[in-house]
């Protein structure tokens, strides 16, 4: 990333915390070779057209957005004051282990067969 510019992360409104960012002496280029039909690829790139940017432009900040989106499903989430305090309760007072958690505890892993 060069200098002066925000991250994508940051452009899009999503904290930086969540996201580990390469120095810039290890940003490498590469390639991803796409097979689509006639039909998409004209669709993506009059969507470009319209934005004025390139189809690559246009297809890597797509997809950049929706891995963010995609990680911060599975990572980020917002409760409103009463829930964030149920959430904590239940966190510091997990229910005491049924039989089903005994017997899976008691199990030998896969891993160690």
């Amino acid at each position: 990333m060069s200098k002066g510019r925000s991250s994508t992360s940051e452009s899009l409104g999503v904290p930086s915390f969540g996201f580990a960012e390469r120095s810039p002496a290890a940003e490498t280029k590469g390639s991803i070779n796409l097979r689509i039909e006639g039909k998409t690829r004209r669709l993506i790139d009059d969507a470009a057209a319209i934005l004025g940017k390139t189809r690559t432009e246009f297809m890597i900040e797509s997809a950049r957005r929706q891995a963010i989106d995609v990680l911060l499903d599975q990572r980020l989430f917002a409760l409103d004051p009463d829930r964030y305090d149920a959430f904590v309760q239940a966190l510091d007072n997990p229910p005491a282990p049924g039989p089903k958690l005994r017997s899976l505890m008691r199990r030998v892993p896969a891993w160690r067969k």
